[in-house]
């Protein structure tokens, strides 16, 4: 999945704003103003950082040579997807999903996009 196919997919889900709170370089993506994906504009094929269940991303590390410990992240709870390195595009849609629910069943009830 290329970077303008990952910025697609993540602003289509409800609710979700994109932005550079970091840098011009840094894009990220939140919903209810918590982030729950990021990359670099310039180093994208150097991964995407997305949250992940602490016990699945053990899992999914052992398993597949393109996610990695969240780099500058809680790597308990963070995962870095090498987007460009043989991920099956379904399973990089999955993570990112996965990202996006964690994030929302956290936010107040007010925050929620409407569909939960």
């Amino acid at each position: 999945m290329n970077i303008e196919d990952f910025r697609d997919y993540c602003l289509a889900k409800p609710g979700v704003t994109e932005g550079f709170p970091f840098d011009q370089d840094t894009l990220v993506f939140k919903v209810g103003g918590k982030m729950f994906a990021f990359c670099s504009l310039s180093d994208y094929d150097k991964g995407v950082a997305l949250k992940c269940d602490p016990e699945q991303a053990i899992l999914l590390r052992e398993q597949h040579r393109q996610i990695l410990p969240g780099y500058h992240m809680n790597k308990k709870h963070w995962n870095t997807v090498l987007p460009e390195a043989g991920l099956p595009q379904h399973l990089f849609e999955s993570l990112i999903d996965h990202s996006y629910t964690l994030v929302v069943a956290k936010l107040p009830k007010n925050q929620k996009p409407a569909f939960f």
